[in-house]
């Protein structure tokens, strides 16, 4: 069964609608991050597509990555609650909830925008070339782990 299409403005409104939904105080249903920690660790996915902020991984840490993590990343298959996490990923900082909501719907809205054509193909910085269905399983699968943690 596909996820539903990110790129499309359907799906992606309906994510932003559901982060519109959040306040500074709502709380996870598990997990140990706060709302605006969450937000932040959801950025670090477009972080990485768009900005030179985080150090790519060396060759063993790539292979291993690609041989043993990408499907679980990749795939159809929804994330476990209280799952590994990469390091780039936590976030240990008070963040500011508004800064944060603004930063991830404004990458939601430039990935809707430049459309799945624009990532077929396009190497991801962690798993290499994914074709837009992968890229699609993985935004939309980690974006929607996320805000289900907090209820909406």
């Amino acid at each position: 069964m596909a996820l539903p299409n990110i790129f499309t403005a359907p799906v992606s409104a309906d994510i932003i609608n559901r982060i519109n939904k959040l306040t500074a105080s709502t709380s996870a249903l598990w997990g140990k991050m706060s709302v605006s920690q969450m937000l932040a660790h959801c950025c670090v996915t477009y972080e990485m597509i768009f900005e030179d902020k985080h150090a790519k991984p060396n060759f063993l840490v790539g292979f291993i990555l690609k041989a043993f993590v990408k499907g679980k990343v990749v795939g159809e298959a929804p994330y476990a609650q209280g799952g590994p996490t990469a390091p780039q990923f936590v976030i240990t900082d008070e963040r500011d909830f508004e800064k944060e909501k603004t930063r991830l719907i404004n990458y939601i809205n430039r990935v809707q925008q430049m459309g799945e054509d624009a990532f077929e193909g396009k190497a991801s910085h962690s798993f290499g070339v994914l074709n837009k269905t992968e890229w699609n399983n993985m935004m939309y699968k980690h974006l929607n782990h996320h805000l289900s943690q907090f209820g909406v």
